[in-house]
């Protein structure tokens, strides 16, 4: 007699819901901002609003990767070099990110925190300067205005092999990576699962958010 089959894994929670609504967020106002920014013309105050919700976001991020919960923290998924290696010999094992994609995660902060700074005291002398353009010299400003738009090509570049990375675990290896991202949950060890936090955390962080992005759309906020 063939042994029995093994029992399909039961779905399990991985990303919160704060984490989620992060991602789609981000998702909706960086597509804003290519959008607008190249409509450019009347079309730039707006960019520059979605550049100021991104930077709330931003900084909901980086709070949630210190205390929010296990799979969304940087400790959990930081890609060392031996993380990487195992993923790509198949040795590698987990339910959050893998290596690959954590270090996908930790290039579009990193994009996206220049672009946000990069933006805020940009200045095209022409249709858009940026709240915090007086707070460095012109030159300087026109310089991060160039990089930029360079920059921006790069980020257009990451969303390509984002997208080309989806669609090759949905429809060539089967992981139900979407679904996973909206849901929160997919298959694994109920032992490994994300627990809850305190609500508190979240309240900070949001709170961390707002402040954010109060700054980045007015200055005068802190005296400049």
């Amino acid at each position: 007699m063939s042994p029995p089959a093994s029992p399909e894994p039961k779905d399990v929670p991985v990303w919160d819901g704060l984490l989620r609504a992060f991602h789609w967020s981000l998702v909706v106002l960086v597509m804003a901002a290519i959008a607008t920014g190249l409509a450019g013309g009347v079309w730039m105050p707006l960019h520059a609003r979605a550049g100021q919700g991104i930077a709330a976001l931003l900084v909901l991020r980086l709070s949630w990767g210190l205390w929010g919960s296990r799979y969304a923290r940087f400790t959990e998924f930081w890609p060392a070099p031996a993380g990487v290696t195992a993923y790509l010999s198949g040795r590698w094992q987990g339910l959050g990110h893998n290596p690959l994609g954590a270090l996908s995660v930790v290039a579009v902060l990193v994009l996206l925190l220049f672009q946000v700074g990069s933006g805020l005291v940009g200045n095209d002398e022409i249709a858009f300067t940026g709240p915090w353009a007086g707070a460095v010299d012109e030159d300087l400003s026109l310089k991060l205005t160039s990089w930029h738009r360079w920059v921006a090509r790069v980020l257009y570049a990451w969303i390509g092999l984002h997208l080309a990375a989806i669609a090759l675990h949905s429809l060539v290896k089967r992981h139900p990576l979407l679904r996973a991202m909206w849901t929160g949950r997919r298959p694994g060890d109920p032992a490994a699962a994300a627990a809850g936090v305190p609500a508190w955390r979240a309240g900070l962080s949001l709170l961390l958010a707002v402040l954010a992005g109060a700054v980045a759309a007015s200055p005068r906020l802190l005296g400049f």
